[in-house]
């Protein structure tokens, strides 16, 4: 596994870009390292490795924004624990990183939906932030919510505040719209 993370670093720093990489510190990115690699180049650097859900965690505990991206990536989904997806979940310090963890390892799981309504219902943002982000991707796979859950996710969304971070609101607003617009679609049907 040594070698894997020292060619995986070597592929960061041939592709890191300094002006994203200034622009995203200055920005406030909170890792101790930032490459500045976007995202599209990391999923051909993942491509280029097999997925092991040990190296996926030795990449996720690095306070770097591409090793912890990577991490996600090279995670095997059918390996990712409800456990750890908690633990991951409240130790991502950006949006971009639950986004990507909702897409990727969450929205996969018999047990999405479940953990994704108590994120939603708790008190950290970025959780909450995966929970709507996978709520949202299930129901645009065709997943169909039990009245009582609509109603519960109708509430969450009109309990958010103008103090509550935008790019929750924005979540919450777009799952929203996603329940509105399948009930819409399946309302013309003939």
């Amino acid at each position: 596994m040594e070698e894997t993370i020292r060619n995986i670093k070597k592929e960061l720093r041939a592709n890191m870009n300094g002006i994203a990489s200034t622009q995203m510190r200055r920005g406030g990115m909170p890792h101790h390292v930032v490459w500045g690699i976007e995202l599209p180049r990391l999923r051909n650097i993942a491509s280029e490795f097999s997925k092991d859900r040990a190296l996926g965690q030795r990449l996720w505990n690095e306070n770097v924004r591409e090793s912890q991206l990577l991490g996600i990536l090279l995670t095997p989904a059918d390996e990712f624990l409800p456990e750890v997806a908690d633990i991951w979940v409240n130790e991502a310090s950006t949006p971009e990183a639950v986004s990507l963890l909702a897409m990727e390892l969450i929205a996969p799981q018999l047990w999405a939906t479940e953990i994704s309504f108590r994120w939603i219902a708790g008190q950290n943002p970025l959780a909450a932030l995966c929970g709507w982000l996978t709520i949202c991707r299930l129901l645009r796979q065709g997943a169909q919510l039990m009245p009582r859950s609509e109603a519960e996710l109708r509430d969450h969304a009109l309990a958010l505040t103008q103090n509550s971070p935008l790019y929750l609101r924005k979540a919450a607003m777009q799952t929203i719209e996603t329940i509105d617009d399948d009930r819409l679609t399946k309302s013309k049907q003939i």
